[in-house]
């Protein structure tokens, strides 16, 4: 009776193989840690990426980062949100031509779609980045 079974179980075996190790993680619904060395890498994973770019010393960064912490909680599964810190990640900060922070960058497969510079509240953030979905 085994036997009747084993080709149905090969064929489940080699559809499992077959998804992308894409589908297989999961999306934050936390902001991750982004570096100079990561950032390519995060950008070209994840369709639409929105990356934090701010500093410790940065009193208007620490104003923002609980809504983009609430972002990427709601809109985990949909949008990655990142935190690069600028002061120790100067290639990305000088290649993306970072003058002030916080600026937040946004990232659509793979591509710099959008520069949001200053803080400002969840409801003005909010759809300057899910326009993007």
């Amino acid at each position: 009776m085994a036997e009747l079974y084993w080709p149905e179980l090969e064929e489940i075996g080699k559809k499992k193989l077959e998804i992308p190790e894409k589908e297989h993680r999961q999306q934050p619904d936390a902001p991750i840690v982004v570096t100079d060395i990561t950032l390519p890498q995060i950008i070209k994973e994840y369709p639409l990426v929105a990356i934090d770019c701010w500093a410790e010393w940065c009193g208007p960064c620490h104003m923002i980062a609980p809504v983009i912490e609430e972002l990427a909680r709601d809109y985990s599964g949909k949008i990655v949100f990142g935190k690069l810190n600028t002061d120790e990640n100067r290639m990305s900060a000088d290649k993306y031509d970072i003058m002030g922070i916080p600026t937040l960058l946004v990232f659509k497969k793979g591509k710099l779609v959008d520069q949001v510079i200053g803080a400002m509240p969840r409801q003005e953030l909010e759809p300057k980045i899910i326009k993007h979905l």
